[in-house]
């Protein structure tokens, strides 16, 4: 493999910034989606076996995102720094941070394997679950977690291709992934001839295995040379590099402190929310999984977004930097703004989806379109954040972000001590700190001098 990576430096002779964006955000978006649907066929899949295990595997997916909130943080941290050796056209150095992405995903998820086998018992126990229901979301979460090298591996490989501008293959194999967990779950939940029934714990040893398998495919596919990135041959040592290694976590600690706090912040308004009702606890979860589902264009035009400009910032071109985040901008507010209008419009047909009940068509049917009204201003903050970690500043959005949304906790808090709070009040917090939020992000964005960035690869 030659010193110089075969594809054109970014910028010379491509095609323009909104076509750039979108070629790398669409299979983004696509394997977001994937990723989505495999909890969801998990939970599909184990509802035959009861209410029990019903609620034991969907609290155990409730918990699971919050080791995946640590680990697509670092993938991003290795992808800045592969894109910005991609920009330089230093395939030596692709290769060598490819190598070291690999050795430092094992590295991290070994101590999250442990912990989470340690701390599933007593961190299910929290949602007062039934017996049967409390020890199949243990069992769930302990053989997720204790498996976890395999979705870091996943993670940390796909976040090494998006960084060299290949979001199609991570795509695919996700895809390939979600169709092996359907078949290999069902099997081992419901039995077969020789293969005896597993319950609950089938569907995880179904969806590790599936991963396991992906996570081996992109090993194969880069050990043997993948669009500019080539494991094999004599690209540098396999022993762990701290100062990479410091590089890599140096990034992606900030960023997965950021998925943590907002969750967290989330979570706190639970118990705001609980006294409201049942009705209202339903409707509450409701607009979070609308939610999930419109963050979907905003996550992946973010993720391009971190790789075009790190590539722009390791080829040395700052105007691409700005073009190309203008670019993702306006394909994001587009996305996001149209799924908003849809939501906006029929509401109550999108809460029938989840449960057909008058009152909680009356209750969550505002806060929907209430939230429609946000979704170009979360749309501009996904993709600032992005173009912000796309220079290898992951502190500022972690600070942002964060505050904001624990601003939101802090007044419902207040406002719970003062008025009788709503539901529809909560939501209105979060849709009046979104412009702000946004216009934090593109300022400290448009003051960063981009002349003056050092590449850190």
């Amino acid at each position: 493999m030659s010193n110089h990576v075969d594809q054109p430096a970014p910028g010379a002779g491509s095609a323009s910034p909104r076509r750039r964006v979108l070629r790398l955000a669409m299979p983004i978006i696509g394997e977001n989606l994937l990723q989505t649907l495999l909890g969801v066929v998990d939970t599909i899949l184990v509802a035959g076996l009861g209410a029990a295990a019903l609620a034991g595997v969907g609290t155990a997916l409730f918990v699971i995102p919050v080791i995946i909130a640590v680990l697509t943080p670092l993938s991003g941290g290795a992808a800045v720094l592969v894109a910005q050796a991609y920009g330089a056209r230093d395939a030596h150095r692709v290769a060598v941070l490819a190598r070291q992405a690999l050795l430092w995903s094992i590295l991290v998820s070994a101590p999250l394997a442990v912990l989470g086998i340690a701390g599933s018992g007593p961190v299910i126990s929290w949602f007062g679950l039934g017996n049967d229901a409390n020890r199949m979301a243990v069992e769930y979460s302990q053989i997720t977690l204790g498996t976890v090298t395999t979705l870091a591996m996943m993670t940390l490989l796909g976040g090494v291709l998006r960084g060299v501008g290949d979001s199609r293959t991570p795509m695919l194999v996700t895809g390939l992934v979600n169709l092996l967990n359907i078949g290999l779950s069902w099997v081992l939940i419901y039995g077969a001839p020789g293969i005896p029934a597993l319950g609950a714990s089938g569907s995880a040893w179904g969806s590790c295995i599936s991963r396991l398998i992906g996570a081996l495919i992109l090993l194969g596919l880069l050990w043997r040379g993948w669009s500019s990135v080539r494991l094999g041959g004599a690209a540098g040592s396999w022993r762990p590099s701290w100062p990479i290694g410091r590089r890599i976590i140096g990034l992606g600690l900030p960023a997965a402190g950021e998925e943590i706090l907002i969750l967290t912040a989330i979570a706190a308004l639970t118990p705001l929310v609980a006294p409201l009702g049942d009705g209202a606890l339903a409707a509450h979860r409701i607009v979070m999984n609308v939610l999930s589902v419109s963050y979907l264009p905003g996550i992946g035009f973010a993720i391009a977004t971190t790789a075009l400009v790190a590539q722009a910032v390791g080829a040395g071109l700052p105007h691409d930097s700005r073009a190309l985040t203008n670019a993702a901008a306006l394909w994001s507010a587009l996305w996001m703004g149209g799924l908003g209008m849809v939501f906006f419009i029929i509401p109550e047909p999108v809460i029938r989806l989840y449960q057909d009940d008058p009152q909680l068509i009356a209750l969550g049917a505002p806060i929907i379109r209430l939230v429609a009204a946000a979704q170009v201003c979360w749309a501009l903050t996904f993709v600032y954040g992005g173009a912000l970690r796309g220079v290898g500043d992951t502190r500022t959005p972690m600070v942002i972000s964060s505050l904001i949304h624990w601003l939101v906790v802090a007044c419902a808090l207040l406002l719970d001590r003062m008025l009788s709070l709503d539901l529809l009040t909560i939501w209105l917090l979060f849709v009046v700190v979104a412009p702000i939020e946004a216009g934090l992000l593109w300022r400290a964005w448009r003051r960063i001098r981009l002349q003056q960035v050092v590449p850190l690869a």
